[in-house]
């Protein structure tokens, strides 16, 4: 599903573009490796002194890095509203809503008319939401060409039905997208849009959700809290941007050349900055 937009925007992230691996500072490595173990349903894959690696199958999906002074660095400033974990299915989702029942509290929950959402909170104050995406020919496009993304009642009897007592998400589950709290939404849509080339898809008030190749959002962007400080403290360390290929990644580094951004290059691809502070790293699939 495209929207008007998609066609016409020549320096528009190709479809394929997706969210990869996110990543938190935290204070308490296992305390938080086992939530989300238990809760999320993720596999430990990796693990050290300092670093948990989770994931599906051989696929990492989030890197919980300890920091010795975390909890001195509460966060204040901007950063992560939610990682947004999707799985594959209403059974899947079922089997969250099961996992957080018995282990944790649900925080909310809703009908987003392109996704069904479970949210929560982790043990260090991180938003987390647990969703799955209805079929893309059922999203509502309206007459300028955006996509319809709702905040209706869900109906968690049905969703709890639906499960089958699974203990951990399965096969297909990825990070579908993340949601940032920031500064200035003109800000975010200066960079986000206008420089590294996401698209608006949906708008609410005080916040933008923005997409590469038609999907309803692969980032969402608040100030709803009316934080200014850069990002700091516990929580988002850095997130990661999947490219479909080299050419996608070239395009981008050129346009970044030509930004205010300073681009540092790695094994993987690039890093930059948001006008928060928040790291993204770009790389191609593999």
């Amino acid at each position: 599903m495209f929207t008007q937009a998609n066609q016409e925007n020549a320096d528009a992230l190709p479809q394929g573009t997706r969210i990869g691996r996110t990543a938190l500072r935290v204070a308490e490595l296992a305390e938080m490796t086992g939530f989300y173990r238990d809760v999320v349903g993720l596999s430990v894959l990796h693990t050290s002194d300092t670093t948990a690696i989770l994931g599906v199958d051989d696929t990492s999906l989030l890197v919980l890095e300890g920091a010795e002074d975390a909890l001195k660095r509460h966060r204040s400033g901007t950063g992560l509203y939610h990682n947004a974990f999707r799985v594959p299915s209403r059974e899947a989702l079922g089997d969250a809503l099961g996992r957080i029942r018995e282990h944790w509290q649900l925080g909310g929950s809703s009908d987003h008319l392109v996704s069904e959402a479970l949210y929560l909170t982790d043990p260090e104050g991180n938003g987390v939401e647990i969703y799955r995406d209805f079929p893309r020919d059922e999203w509502s496009i309206d007459d300028n060409g955006r996509i319809r993304i709702g905040s209706d009642r869900l109906d968690l009897d049905r969703i709890e039905a639906a499960g089958s007592g699974g203990a951990r998400a399965p096969p297909g589950t990825d990070v579908g997208h993340i949601h940032l709290e920031v500064s200035s939404l003109d800000a975010f849509r200066d960079f986000y849009v206008d420089t590294l080339g996401f698209e608006v898809q949906a708008t609410w008030p005080n916040a933008h959700f923005v997409s590469a190749g038609g999907y309803h959002h692969h980032i969402g962007a608040n100030t709803w809290h009316h934080r200014t400080g850069p990002s700091n403290g516990r929580g988002l360390a850095w997130f990661e941007v999947v490219l479909p290929g080299t050419q996608a990644l070239d395009a981008l580094r050129d346009r970044l050349v030509g930004s205010q951004s300073t681009v540092t290059e790695t094994d993987e691809g690039i890093v930059v900055r948001d006008a928060d502070e928040i790291e993204i790293r770009f790389r191609v699939e593999t």
